[in-house]
């Protein structure tokens, strides 16, 4: 946990717009961001951070690897962890979530988002 207790979420999004404005709001909800654009830096930010308790992170990402990806590199090393993956081009697809990971699809707001994220989060 960081010094005042407020729960860390890993968010990854490559728009800047994007991830400042979903900082914003989840950091607005009680919690505080990590924020990348790429699936590379993530998991190299995740390994370094044991305190990170979520993974928040869009599908379409820069660099060659995709949120789907991401997730599930994530779900192994971290099986405890809650993700929800946020897209507004790609679906749901089955083959490519991990267990228990969510889908939101976009438009969304970030309040929904949030939400969301409060009813996976365990810490």
């Amino acid at each position: 946990m960081t010094a005042n207790d407020r729960p860390v979420i890993l968010l990854v999004e490559d728009e800047a717009l994007t991830i400042m404005d979903l900082g914003d709001v989840l950091e607005e909800g009680g919690y505080d961001t990590v924020q990348c654009a790429s699936a590379e830096r993530a998991l190299s930010i995740l390994q370094a951070r044991p305190d990170i308790c979520g993974l928040v992170t869009d599908v379409q990402l820069s660099g060659k690897t995709d949120g789907f990806d991401l997730a599930s590199s994530v779900a192994e090393a971290r099986p405890q962890l809650p993700i929800l993956i946020v897209s507004g081009r790609a679906a749901p697809d089955p083959d490519r979530m991990p267990d228990g990971a969510e889908f939101i699809a976009r438009p969304c707001s970030g309040e929904d988002i949030l939400h969301r994220l409060q009813q996976l989060m365990q810490c």
